[in-house]
Parts: C-alpha cells; sequence; structure tokens
C-alpha cells in the first residue's frame, strides 16, 4: 500500500513549522527521520494533508551545554548519540541505549525528538527520558515551554503536544562521575522494540536512586525512590511497583516485566551484567 496524497514543506524555521502547523487545522505533521511516521503513511494508518520537514532547520540538529544539562536538538540522531558525535551527560547509559535501538540504517535516520513525539510505550527513548527525568522544550503558537519526560505521556501514542506544536529540543540532565546505571530490554531477537523495560539510576552525589518500568501498555512508570527495589531478598517492592504499572499479576506480562526487573536491579549491583 502507498500512501494517501499529501503536500510537503522544508521549513526553514520553528516559527514557520508552527504556522503551517496551526493552518493545516490538525491535518498536518512533522516529519524528520521517518522512520515511524513513514510505515503509518504507507499502510495509511496515519493519513496527512501537509508534511512539514523540520530537518534543516539549525536549532534542530544542535547540541549546547546548559545550567548542569545537556540540550539535544530533537533531529540529533541514535546514531549520533550512539557514536557519541554528541557529547555523554549520562556516563555512558545514553550511547548504550541507543546502540540497542533497532539495526543501524534505523539509527543513522531516528532521531530522539520523533521517538519522543511518537511516543510508543516500547520504544527506548520514552522510558530513558522519564528516568533521567529529562524535559521537552516545545515550541507552540503561545511561544516556547518545558515539559518534563517523566509526565510526557498520556498513555500509548499519546502525549501534551497540540496539532500545532513541535519538540524543538530535549533537556537532560548531567549525572555526576560517580554515577550507577543499568538498562534493560526484554525483546525476543536483536533490533525489535521492547516487550518490557527496567532502568536504574543511582547518583550518590545528587542522592538519586531512581528507577523507570517500560514497555507496558501506557506510560512508563517511574519510580523516585527505587531504594527497595535494590534489596535482592525483597521481591515485594517489585510486584507492587509492576502493579502499578498495569501489569496483571499472573500473566506472561507480568512474568517478562518481573524478570527484566530483576535483571536490571542485579546489573546496577553488579555492572560486569550491565549487556546480560
Amino acid at each position: 500500500m502507498k500512501a494517501a496524497r499529501f503536500d510537503y514543506v522544508k521549513a526553514a524555521s520553528i516559527a514557520q513549522v508552527v504556522s503551517l502547523l496551526a493552518e493545516s487545522d490538525g491535518m498536518g505533521k512533522v516529519v524528520a527521520g521517518c522512520q515511524s511516521l513513514g510505515p503509518m503513511l504507507n499502510l495509511r494508518l496515519a493519513q496527512p494533508e501537509l508534511l512539514v520537514d523540520v530537518r534543516g532547520i539549525p536549532e534542530m540538529t544542535r547540541f549546547s551545554h546548559e545550567d548542569g544539562a545537556l540540550v539535544l536538538g530533537a533531529c540529533v540522531t541514535h546514531a549520533a548519540i550512539e557514536d557519541r558525535g554528541v557529547p555523554d551527560v549520562t556516563r555512558g547509559l545514553m550511547p548504550f541505549v541507543a546502540h540497542g535501538i533497532a539495526y543501524r540504517a534505523v539509527r543513522n535516520r531516528g532521531t530522539i525528538g520523533g521517538s519522543l513525539a511518537h511516543a510508543d510505550p516500547a520504544a527506548d527513548w520514552v522510558s530513558v527520558m522519564a528516568l533521567l527525568d529529562a524535559q521537552c522544550i516545545v515550541a507552540g503558537p503561545e511561544g516556547m515551554r518545558r515539559e518534563s519526560c517523566a509526565q510526557w505521556m498520556a498513555g500509548a501514542f499519546t502525549t501534551g503536544l497540540d496539532s500545532s506544536d513541535v519538540i524543538v529540543a530535549v533537556r537532560v540532565p548531567e549525572l555526576s562521575a560517580s554515577v550507577r546505571w543499568s538498562y534493560q530490554k526484554f525483546n525476543r531477537k536483536p533490533g525489535e522494540f521492547g516487550q518490557a523495560i527496567a532502568a536504574f539510576i543511582d547518583d550518590p552525589e545528587r542522592r538519586l536512586v531512581r528507577a523507570v518500568i517500560g514497555g507496558t501498555d501506557g506510560a512508563p512508570r517511574v519510580i523516585a525512590d527505587a531504594t527497595p527495589l535494590l534489596d535482592s531478598r525483597s521481591i515485594d517492592a517489585g510486584r507492587r511497583e509492576l502493579v502499578a504499572a498495569g501489569i496483571k499479576p499472573g500473566s506472561y506480562e507480568f512474568q517478562i516485566h518481573a524478570a527484566t526487573l530483576r535483571r536490571a536491579a542485579a546489573a546496577l549491583r553488579h555492572p560486569e551484567r550491565r549487556a546480560a
């Protein structure tokens, strides 16, 4: 199947993007890497009347340091993060995650902003950015605003973006040199979306022990104090968090999420198990 007919504009500025989206009356879509939107167009699951290409906008491809954080343009690709073509303020976490996204051809074109805007619960960045307490910098008719990635998703494929909004950049807080992290993803073969995701960060200098449960039917579950989950003798805390994430006890999904969460906790305690 081929995509329905649409108009195409390569935007030169963020203001032009917002204006074009507003004029399209909800029938416009932003396109960058097109790794998620492309298949949806061909399957006619999405039938916009206008595609606005944002790849040529300088602000959306740049990166900069700002007040203890890295600001990544929304069009920065997974491959650029994997190859450390942009600074890594997460002490290896983001390059590690980027390396496990799909296949290299997808990583060469897919973008961090596109992944967050698409908001597939099984995608890596929606969980990782929530774990890191990152922020999306969004432009809309009322100007620029920041939105917390921990509250970014309202549900599967649903975010706080209005039809006239566009993600301009992602602000990622810098982790300290003493941080430990772990990231586990369960999938049947490399390159597939995760059926279960679990990750931890333990940053003593910032007095921060956080975890996230992703790959659910909805928004990732952020655990602000994940210390109880790191006690290998206790499984009740993990069960409670999985139930709170909307995973039915006793189901197949519950079993794989529980195993992924245990592996992530073990990998934090034993970094040599990180890639297990």
